[in-house]
């Protein structure tokens, strides 16, 4: 059984670990607030948009390479995960639906090349062995749309270089501050949604289109994935923070049954030191009185 030195350093070492988790679980709190207000305030305009150019889509008149539909020879993987780590199961759900995909896409014959968004996850992958085609780090915690900038520009040289045939982003999508849900979205090809109503046909035929049709999807389909891609920073950037501030408030709940339990633990071992003492006076004046 521990000494009374050794529990009283143990429970000071708690205490202290608490207070770094509570403080911990304050900031995340902070961002958190800031993230979720930037993605629920960017939602509306990232639905609207993707929703009014895939149904433009379907009437445009020439070929647009970020709508060319190639034979999948080659797909992208894009994974987004965080820079830092303490924030429960976020990072390992993204990367276990990451190396599912790649086994499944594989094993349909297909090629598969990777790149991470994310310190964690490009780390993971090097120490996996699995060579990336590109890396960025440093983005999570802040999100500017420079970054989603930076992404898109070089997913779209490369899907125009036919480098690869598709492009899927997996990340994590806020839905609550106790739920993320991972989420398998394909960026390229843009896919044209098909009218279900005769008058929804007819209504997207009669647009006009000025300057022309081509100069309009030159300048909004980069634009479109620009905007998906900083939606999908977003979303991880709340759902990271949600995460951590979760697992820092039950870290801090963990430390104070933690220090309950030692505390109970301190206070035995207090007590059978003074009976033991007790008992040891007792039997000395027993043997001085014989």
């Amino acid at each position: 059984m521990p000494g009374l030195k050794e529990i009283r350093k143990r429970i000071g070492s708690v205490k202290s670990t608490k207070q770094i988790t509570k403080a911990m679980k304050m900031v995340a709190a902070a961002k958190f607030r800031k993230a979720q207000t930037r993605i629920l305030e960017l939602r509306p305009y990232a639905d609207k948009m993707n929703s009014v150019l895939t149904s433009l889509a379907q009437t445009v008149e020439t070929g647009h390479p970020l709508l060319e539909i190639r034979p999948r020879k080659k797909v992208e993987v894009v994974v987004l995960t965080g820079d830092k780590g303490l924030c429960g199961a976020f990072n390992t759900n993204i990367m276990k639906a990451a190396f599912k995909l790649i086994k499944e896409t594989r094993s349909e014959g297909i090629e598969v090349s990777v790149s991470a968004i994310g310190k964690k996850g490009t780390d993971l992958f090097k120490r996996r062995g699995l060579a990336l085609r590109q890396s960025w780090v440093g983005i999570s915690g802040r999100v500017s749309y420079l970054n989603a900038k930076e992404v898109t520009n070089d997913i779209i040289e490369n899907y125009k270089n036919e480098t690869f045939d598709e492009v899927i982003l997996i990340y994590n999508e806020f839905r609550s501050a106790l739920v993320q849900k991972v989420s398998v979205a394909r960026l390229l090809p843009l896919a044209p949604v098909k009218a279900e109503e005769s008058a929804s046909r007819e209504a997207a035929a009669d647009f006009l289109y000025e300057p022309s049709q081509q100069a309009i999807f030159d300048n909004l389909l980069p634009k479109n994935l620009e905007i998906q891609v900083f939606r999908a920073l977003l979303e991880s950037q709340a759902s990271e923070e949600a995460a951590r501030m979760t697992s820092m408030e039950n870290a801090t709940k963990a430390a104070d049954d933690m220090i309950a339990g030692l505390t109970l633990q301190y206070n035995k071992a207090r007590q059978a030191s003074i009976t033991k003492e007790l008992m040891d006076i007792v039997g000395g004046v027993e043997a001085l009185k014989q």
